[in-house]
């Protein structure tokens, strides 16, 4: 299946136990195709383990953490322009 999602910028947030030791949520702002010709511009929340991107699970802020907060505030960031650059390497529009 040929990648759809290109980073753009990215902040990585540690996520809480009861999750894994090495889970995080990866925050990020990107290029995704969606079957046209031209990408579309996004923000997105995905779940890492292990440093490898989880595709298909929908990241999950455990009750009485912190997590959700500061994915919110990893969001903000995004959305100013912050962020470290991403995997995708491609210039914003």
């Amino acid at each position: 299946m040929p990648k759809v999602y290109h980073p753009v910028r990215c902040i990585y947030v540690k996520a809480s136990k009861p999750h894994p030791e090495d889970t995080e949520y990866l925050v990020s702002f990107g290029l995704e195709y969606w079957g046209g010709k031209e990408p579309v511009h996004v923000i997105k929340v995905q779940m890492v383990y292990g440093g490898a991107v989880s595709g298909r699970r929908s990241p999950s802020y455990p009750s009485g953490t912190d997590d959700l907060d500061r994915v919110m505030k990893a969001l903000a960031e995004i959305k100013k322009g912050g962020g470290e650059p991403g995997r995708g390497k491609i210039n914003p529009l």
